[in-house]
């Protein structure tokens, strides 16, 4: 029974703790370009590493195997946001979307990120991310949700 308790404490000490995940609703599922959904949350602990996810909901009809995306990101006490622009891959020829479905749905969980690399937020307090697609079909069609998610690594 101990080295139950044991194990399943040190399963535990590995996971992640999910801090904050919001999505909102595309309008008539036509994300226009200039609708861009903003997210905030409160950061308290600058000591522990973070992990930043897109999380983005479109039905089979999307046209694309990937989205461009501007994420402005503004920290607390600064009047101006940094901005930084990804390529987004959603599928492959080969495997197809690369995401988790059912029926025509498709949710993709997108680190943001680096693989492997630890992210720390340098300051306390809350900080805003505007997500902002900039595709060249605009407005983007069959797009459904669109959303951000914080962890923190334990």
């Amino acid at each position: 029974m101990l080295a139950a308790c044991g194990l399943w404490l040190a399963v535990l000490s590995c996971a992640t703790i999910d801090l904050y995940e919001k999505s909102v609703a595309i309008p008539g599922h036509d994300w226009q370009n200039s609708y861009q959904p903003t997210f905030t949350f409160t950061i308290k602990d600058t000591a522990s590493a973070y992990q930043v996810f897109l999380v983005l909901r479109h039905n089979d009809k999307y046209n694309f195997n990937n989205i461009y995306l501007n994420l402005h990101t503004k920290q607390p006490g600064q009047d101006s946001a940094q901005t930084a622009r990804y390529d987004l891959k959603l599928a492959t020829n080969e495997s197809g979307w690369l995401a988790s479905g059912m029926d025509d749905i498709y949710e993709h969980r997108i680190a943001l990120t680096p693989t492997g690399r630890e992210f720390y937020f340098k300051k306390t307090g809350d900080y805003t991310f505007t997500i902002e697609q900039i595709m060249r079909e605009n407005p983007l069609k069959n797009v459904l949700n669109v959303g951000l998610r914080l962890e923190k690594k334990q």
